[in-house]
């Protein structure tokens, strides 16, 4: 199923996990590792799933791991907002999480788009 052109949710993962990398440095510095580091895997693992996706044996297999894909988008938007709201955290920009917003609505849209198919 893969297919090398231009593709817009490969783009904006790949952009937007560049950024989740950006961000949990600064946590890191922070010495908040374990949530770095939780915030680092779902966050940069969107992508990588996406990724997994174009070389999808099936449709099935491409729905599938689209769902692992928004899972890891609704996991990283859980913690991003979890920083957002506490006082002891450093706050994600708008842009990180209006980033993320998108992605999520795109996934969407690919899966049940790919369902109906």
């Amino acid at each position: 199923m893969r297919n090398d052109k231009e593709n817009i949710i490969i783009n904006k993962t790949f952009n937007f996990a560049l950024n989740i990398i950006e961000f949990t440095e600064d946590l890191y510095e922070a010495k908040r590792f374990p949530l770095a580091n939780q915030i680092f895997k779902a966050g940069t693992s969107i992508g990588a799933n996406v990724i997994e996706a174009q070389n999808a044996e099936s449709k099935a297999d491409f729905i599938h791991k689209l769902k692992i894909a928004a899972k890891e988008a609704d996991e990283t938007e859980y913690w991003l907002l979890l920083c957002l709201k506490s006082s002891y955290l450093k706050s994600p920009d708008e842009k990180l999480l209006s980033e993320l917003k998108e992605i999520i609505l795109i996934l969407s849209k690919i899966i049940s788009t790919s369902k109906m198919k």
